[in-house]
């Protein structure tokens, strides 16, 4: 079966992180994946308030407060969406919270570039942490040579 359903962080994967409302590429996106028959939800470690002034203006269902890469949310998503983990995709900027996650569940996961550079307090760790992670990937997986950079600036 192919994939039906994409759950995906909000800040630095959607939006900058402290962006407050939704652009239209992404209203434009999520119109186009719900038209396509792909059932999407924003599963999100931030704030109820944060993530429903976004959601609401997209008209996407969301998970806040999800405390990523806890399986409990991830399972709730699949859940009310009525999806499998073969059939789902987690796409995240963070390797230890929306990878990690979603690979413990068995999502088929997509990372991605932070939107912005900069980073709120709470993310500055798990930034660090990612640095060292892709430097040893780099070093010790050959198909990964060149193909993962370290610098936000290339």
């Amino acid at each position: 079966m192919g994939k039906t359903t994409i759950l995906t962080d909000l800040d630095n994967t959607l939006l900058a992180w402290d962006e407050m409302d939704a652009t239209h590429e992404i209203i434009n996106w999520f119109t186009l994946l719900e038209a396509s028959g792909i059932k999407v939800m924003i599963l999100s470690n931030n704030s109820v308030d944060r993530v429903e002034r976004v959601a609401k203006s997209t008209r996407i269902p969301f998970l806040a407060k999800a405390r990523k890469p806890l399986g409990k949310n991830f399972k709730k998503a699949l859940k009310e969406l009525d999806s499998t983990p073969e059939e789902t995709i987690m796409i995240g900027d963070q390797i230890m919270t929306d990878i990690f996650g979603g690979n413990r569940q068995n999502l088929y996961t997509i990372f991605v570039r932070p939107v912005k550079e900069t980073d709120g307090l709470a993310t500055k760790f798990n930034r660090f942490m990612e640095r060292i992670i892709l430097k040893r990937l780099s070093k010790k997986t050959k198909k990964w040579n060149g193909r993962i950079r370290f610098d936000r600036n290339t």
